[in-house]
């Protein structure tokens, strides 16, 4: 019987929500499952000292290395590094990174197949490259190469009007008017303190001026093929920039959503964004050496209808809205079934 290994840095399993999600699903599909954190990890024995859930608690027991490891999070400390690595090597693991966004853009860019998504996007190293974009674009974002949720995204833009040049700025739902030299000492000091993109703003807004994205959640399953979890809009409160529920943002329905805001065709744009969660997906998956198991793909909606694609995020989570972690760990106990199936045949061949 397969053995999958739940490797997660808190020590805890009651601590983490997901965890009885898996242990329900994997007794359910007939696979043992254990939950472990890498400081239980006894490489000189090959053993790991793990929990079990039975009975209806969290029991602690022996296990041998597991066929799979589900690497719900990353190491922590070096040390913890280290013996990550380690299992790295020995075991299969469901989930590898997928890298920074500059990286994910350039792949994309370079491999052209959905180069017509991509929204123009520049690592803003120098104050001469900003003032080229915003002059060329009108409408920019600036956003942290490394941030997630939102976080540290800002609006700018460029007016001129009678030949006189001004910006309005958006940071955080707080609206400003800098003069052109705040501004550049504002880009200037943000370059310093970490790594910036220099985007195009795309505007993907509801009727009533809520800006929106759809997250577009895919998993592969039990045949290591992809499969929608989940699509679902996301909608932000009025006057800010992005989405994300982290900023106050908000989800509904993507039926509900869909005929409120496209109204005869919200059928059609179901079905284009059905088609590209699983084409994108194929394809992006291509890209790497190592095969992924989940992508939450965000992509937007201009007012022409035209799909961009804003962000692929690497083990995204589940929406609000929706009760589908059960869903969530179906697919992910059996494609880490499927992961340790096709190891153990590779190992047969040798």
């Amino acid at each position: 019987m397969t053995l999958i290994g739940m490797l997660h840095h808190r020590s805890d399993p009651n601590n983490v929500k997901k965890a009885y999600a898996f242990a329900a699903v994997a007794k359910a599909e007939g696979v043992n499952f254990f939950y472990f954190t890498l400081g239980k990890v006894n490489i000189k024995k090959k053993k790991i000292l793990g929990r079990t859930y039975e009975n209806g608690e969290w029991i602690e027991k022996e296990f041998p290395f597991p066929d799979v490891i589900y690497n719900a999070s990353s190491p922590v400390s070096h040390k913890t590094e280290q013996v990550f690595d380690y299992l790295s090597e020995r075991v299969p693991f469901t989930s590898h990174s997928i890298g920074d966004k500059l990286s994910v853009y350039n792949r994309i860019k370079q491999a052209k197949e959905f180069e017509q998504y991509l929204i123009p996007f520049y690592k803003l190293t120098d104050i001469k490259m900003f003032l080229d974009m915003i002059k060329h674009y009108e409408k920019v974002i600036i956003k942290p190469l490394s941030g997630h949720q939102g976080g540290g995204v800002v609006y700018i833009e460029y007016i001129e009007k009678y030949g006189i040049e001004s910006y309005k700025m958006n940071e955080a739902g707080s609206i400003s008017s800098p003069n052109e030299k705040e501004l550049l000492n504002l880009i200037s000091q943000k370059i310093q303190e970490q790594e910036h993109l220099v985007q195009k703003y795309i505007s993907s807004q509801t009727e009533s001026g809520h800006v929106f994205d759809f997250r577009l959640h895919v998993q592969k399953n039990g045949e290591g093929k992809w499969v929608i979890t989940s699509i679902y809009p996301r909608i932000g409160r009025l006057g800010t920039i992005t989405s994300n529920m982290g900023s106050g943002g908000y989800s509904t329905y993507q039926d509900t959503f869909l005929k409120m805001e496209f109204g005869d065709s919200w059928y059609d744009i179901k079905r284009y964004l059905e088609q590209f969660a699983i084409s994108f997906s194929n394809h992006f998956d291509s890209l790497y050496e190592i095969p992924l198991d989940e992508l939450g793909i965000d992509v937007g909606i201009d007012e022409n209808q035209k799909l961009w694609l804003f962000e692929v995020n690497w083990r995204p989570g589940p929406p609000n809205i929706y009760s589908v972690e059960l869903d969530v760990a179906k697919n992910t106990i059996l494609y880490a079934k499927y992961l340790a199936d096709k190891n153990k045949q590779k190992r047969g061949k040798k």
